[in-house]
């Protein structure tokens, strides 16, 4: 342990995995000072180096400059160490959609030595209980928003609960801040320490929270940003995802702060609301999903003013081509796709500029290795099989007995399946566990889905496999239809025969059921689990 205090709580520490359990890190291009602070280097660095007057986070209620969240971080960091008692290590859980005040509370947290674990504001009360318990939490900052399902943290038997007002300005946690001396000297945490538990999103059931160290919150600027995006200095970034996914928090904190830029938080995240945020704050870099991205081309995207944006990141889902294309050739601007996790914090395998094959996730980000791995587990030069990686980020799952298939031989298995080409590009096959095999032949979801998609009739679609006596499995399609389209037999077998002249006709859906949604995590990504356990 490395923290600077005489009292400190290892509870964190005490849950890492078994070293012979963590996967191989390689650090050799991302030296740290032994003691390290990541909000320190994120924002107090900045303001140090005459940074204060920039502005650092923007949204409809106002600008907020880089001195001024430095002092209103200070001041709850002071809130929670004298006033709520908090030690070193302890977990602060932070609960509310994307604002100003979750991210001045996040470097709030860092500061006072604890650690931040971010929940999607959207999880209800028995999904917050099971963090709580899960994360040992001793003290929360929660949105009023978020204030029902935070009440699991209220009778709990652990410390405190403070309640702000989104950026209003008015809520009790504010009032305080008021009152609370300025300054605050942050924490010397080491940069072997945990920072944040960042739990799953839950895609394939249980969520599982990953442990971070305050190096993990810087490698992901100084590699994928840094090395891939290479974005300008001062850029307005933003992002859909809640602060709680890494792959919101990579987007709204720990990037537009490593290059001292602007995080710009959005508080209506549908199709429309992004692409006014992006004119009335001329947002020049965006972090989305592959669906939202088609959700913006249907609003007829070109009457935009979408003239501030230079850079456009899809992670979460796979990114099919054709959405890829249609916003080149709508925008001009070729979408960086990515393949991230919460267990490596961030994207490991992308592309931009030249570099990029559309369909393609892209290449391994510098800083990493990755492969695929056969059925018996050898390295592949190219083919397909599991999708395994090694880098200066890896999984260490908080007491979860799951970390042993997840890091299999040092490497952090991902559970997705992808094919790797003589050029070094990874290719998205699909989920390990949502194959289906259907009279011995593998069945990729994302195949069949994408050749849905192209019907004019398919809004969205989801496929799986179900069980089935003659052949194993069929394939089974949910399909949100499209507005002013009718349900009905006849489409049903329309739908079927456009797979079939689409692609190989074994893969066609030989079930399918019209939907008027479907099920996704708070992060846009689908939950085919939960439509598997919907079947009777």
């Amino acid at each position: 342990m490395t923290v600077v205090n005489e009292i400190y709580d290892d509870f964190v520490r005490r849950q890492l995995p078994p070293l012979e359990e963590w996967p191989d890190f390689q650090l050799d291009d991302f030296i740290y000072p032994e003691r390290l602070n990541a909000a320190v280097d994120l924002l107090d660095k900045a303001v140090a180096e005459g940074e204060g007057e920039r502005p650092a986070i923007r949204n409809d209620v106002g600008e907020t400059s880089y001195a001024t969240l430095k002092d209103r971080s200070d001041r709850i960091a002071r809130i929670l160490v004298e006033q709520e008692g908090l030690i070193p290590g302890n977990r602060v859980m932070l609960c509310g959609p994307n604002s100003a005040m979750l991210i001045t509370a996040w470097f709030g947290i860092l500061k006072a030595g604890g650690v931040a674990v971010a929940a999607m504001p959207m999880l209800r009360k028995s999904e917050i209980e099971a963090l709580v318990a899960k994360a040992q939490v001793s003290h929360a900052i929660v949105d009023f928003g978020c204030r029902g399902p935070a009440s699991a943290i209220a009778e709990s038997e652990l410390g405190s609960i403070m309640f702000y007002h989104g950026d209003v300005g008015s809520g009790p946690l504010e009032a305080r801040m008021a009152k609370a001396a300025p300054g605050f000297p942050p924490v010397e945490t080491g940069r072997d320490d945990p920072a944040i538990i960042a739990f799953t999103s839950g895609t394939t059931g249980v969520p599982k929270g990953t442990i971070h160290f305050h190096r993990d919150l810087l490698i992901p600027a100084d590699a994928f940003a840094a090395k891939v995006l290479r974005p300008p200095r001062g850029a307005s970034w933003s992002a859909t995802p809640p602060l709680a996914f890494t792959f919101g928090l990579g987007a709204l904190v720990l990037f537009p702060f490593r290059f001292r830029g602007t995080s710009v938080t959005i508080s209506n995240t549908s199709a429309q609301g992004v692409l006014d945020a992006i004119a009335r704050h001329r947002i020049s870099v965006l972090f989305t999903a592959p669906t939202s991205y088609k959700a913006m081309l249907a609003t007829g995207i070109k009457s935009h003013d979408l003239s501030s944006l230079e850079i456009c990141v899809s992670a979460g889902e796979h990114l099919p081509s054709e959405t890829w294309h249609e916003w080149h050739e709508a925008t001009g601007l070729r979408i960086v796709n990515g393949i991230g996790a919460t267990e490596l914090m961030h994207i490991f395998i992308s592309a931009a500029d030249d570099d990029i094959r559309p369909g393609a996730t892209g290449r391994v980000v510098p800083g990493y290795t990755a492969c695929v791995l056969s059925k018996d587990g050898d390295v592949l030069k190219e083919g397909e099989g599991r999708l395994a990686i090694k880098g200066p980020t890896g999984c260490r799952y908080l007491d979860d007995a799951r970390q042993a298939s997840y890091v299999v031989n040092g490497w952090n298995v991902t559970g997705d399946t992808y094919r790797l080409d003589c050029d070094g590009y990874f290719w998205y096959v699909a989920r390990a566990d949502d194959m289906i095999v259907s009279s011995g032949y593998n069945i990729a979801p994302p195949d069949v889905e994408f050749a849905l998609s192209t019907h004019h009739a398919v809004a969205e679609c989801a496929v799986i496999g179900v069980a089935d006596e003659a052949r194993g499995q069929i394939v089974k399609a949910f399909v949100v239809l499209a507005a002013g389209t009718s349900p009905d037999q006849s489409l049903k077998r329309d739908l079927q025969n456009h797979v079939k002249a689409s692609i190989a006709p074994y893969k066609y859906p030989r079930a399918i059921d019209f939907v008027e949604s479907l099920p996704r995590t708070a992060t846009g990504k689908l939950q085919r689990h939960l439509l598997r356990d919907a079947l009777p």
